[in-house]
């Protein structure tokens, strides 16, 4: 692969697992909020439909088409609601505790801190989050990561969100980088991986869940242990 001096990684879904600290956080206050007590009979059934709801909701946000609080507005009420739940019932601060308890889980993807070490030691390594400005902190300060990286991009610090061409663009112009010796690394197809492309960057798809490759997508991984022999 050619040579590379800046990598640019996403944050969520690709460093640090957002799904697996959802899901710790979920059973939490499943059990905390008695949610079995007032009908949700599944604790299962209740987190699968809450992280596709939410999953929808975030590409709704990243494109611009919802705001930062009707996501967070949105994303248990309409859980609650497809499973049944009167809408008076629907536990009030809900959202806030999950807020406040989420970003505090430290999972990240297997191999995440030798890979990071790894290619710190060999590239100047950056981050672009499409995450908020409080909850993207706390967890960059939980898992002790933010050593890894010269510039930490936040997109509700700065007003844009990937797959806009200008965080790039800002990203590149804070790092002091050029696109032909910058590649992007993320698991979402438009924010990260078309964003960058898009921009004139090449990027990597980040493809845990090994989802087929769409043809437009030069290069993927599965584990981020594959970046060591890519890159």
């Amino acid at each position: 692969m050619k040579k590379y001096r800046h990598i640019f990684f996403d944050l969520d879904h690709t460093i640090w697992d957002f799904d697996k600290n959802a899901e710790e956080t979920l059973h939490e206050l499943y059990e905390i909020y008695k949610l079995k007590e007032v009908g949700l009979s599944s604790a299962d059934l209740f987190i699968e439909t809450y992280t596709r709801n939410n999953h929808s909701l975030w590409a709704q946000y990243h494109v611009g088409k919802i705001t930062k609080d009707y996501l967070r507005e949105a994303r248990f009420k309409t859980t609650f609601l497809e499973l049944g739940m009167h809408p008076d019932a629907i536990p009030v601060g809900f959202e806030d505790a999950y807020v406040a308890l989420c970003p505090t889980k430290t999972n990240l993807f297997d191999g995440a801190h030798e890979v990071l070490t790894y290619l710190k030691s060999r590239y100047v390594l950056h981050l672009i989050s499409n995450g908020f400005k409080e909850s993207t902190e706390i967890k960059i300060a939980g898992t002790n990561i933010g050593g890894y990286f010269d510039q930490i991009i936040i997109s509700e610090v700065i007003g844009i969100n990937k797959p806009d061409k200008a965080i790039f663009e800002h990203a590149l112009s804070s790092a002091g980088a050029i696109k032909e010796e910058s590649i992007m690394i993320g698991d979402s197809l438009e924010a990260d991986v078309r964003g960058a492309l898009n921009f004139g960057m090449d990027a990597i798809y980040f493809n845990p869940m090994g989802l087929s490759k769409p043809d437009d997508v030069p290069e993927q991984i599965n584990k981020l242990a594959e970046l060591v022999w890519i890159l």
